[in-house]
C-alpha cells in the first residue's frame, strides 16, 4: 500500500482535471463507507429517543421504538411510550399538529429522519 505522501504526489502530477475529479469521486465515496459503517443500525425493535435536532420541538427527547422504515431507509415510524405519547398530547407547542385521542396509550409518529434517532438499547446480536 503505497504512503500517504507517495499518493498526494500522484495526485499532483495527474495531466488533468477529469482525472483529478475521479480520484476525488473515489475519495468521497470511501468517505461515505466509513462514514456509514460507524452508524448505529436502526432496525425495528429497538428503543430509541428523538434527539434535539428535530423540528417541531415539540418532538425532542421523545421516547418509543422503532417501527418500519419508508422505502429508502431515510425515516423510521416511532411507536411512543406510554409517557411520551403523554408529554406530546400535553405539549403546548405541539398546537394541532399532532392530535392524539386522549384514550390513545401508544402513538405512532411518521417519518422521523434517521439523523434524528438516537438507540437505547444494545443490539440483540451483540
Amino acid at each position: 500500500m503505497p504512503t500517504l505522501a507517495e499518493v498526494r504526489a500522484f495526485i499532483r502530477e495527474l495531466p488533468d482535471a477529469v482525472s483529478v475529479a475521479i480520484v476525488q469521486e473515489a475519495a468521497t465515496a470511501r468517505l461515505l463507507q466509513l462514514d456509514a459503517d460507524q452508524r448505529p443500525v436502526i432496525t425495528p425493535g429497538r428503543a430509541s429517543r428523538i434527539n434535539a435536532s428535530i423540528r417541531p420541538a415539540c418532538l425532542r427527547l421523545l421516547t418509543g421504538t422503532v417501527q418500519q422504515p419508508n422505502r429508502t431507509g431515510t425515516r423510521f415510524d416511532i411507536l411512543l411510550d406510554e409517557a411520551s405519547t403523554e408529554r406530546l398530547r400535553l405539549d403546548p407547542n405541539n398546537g394541532t399538529r399532532f392530535r392524539i385521542a386522549k384514550d390513545t396509550k401508544r402513538y405512532r409518529l411518521p417519518k422521523v429522519p434517521a439523523s434524528c434517532i438516537e438507540l437505547t438499547d444494545t443490539p440483540a446480536d451483540s
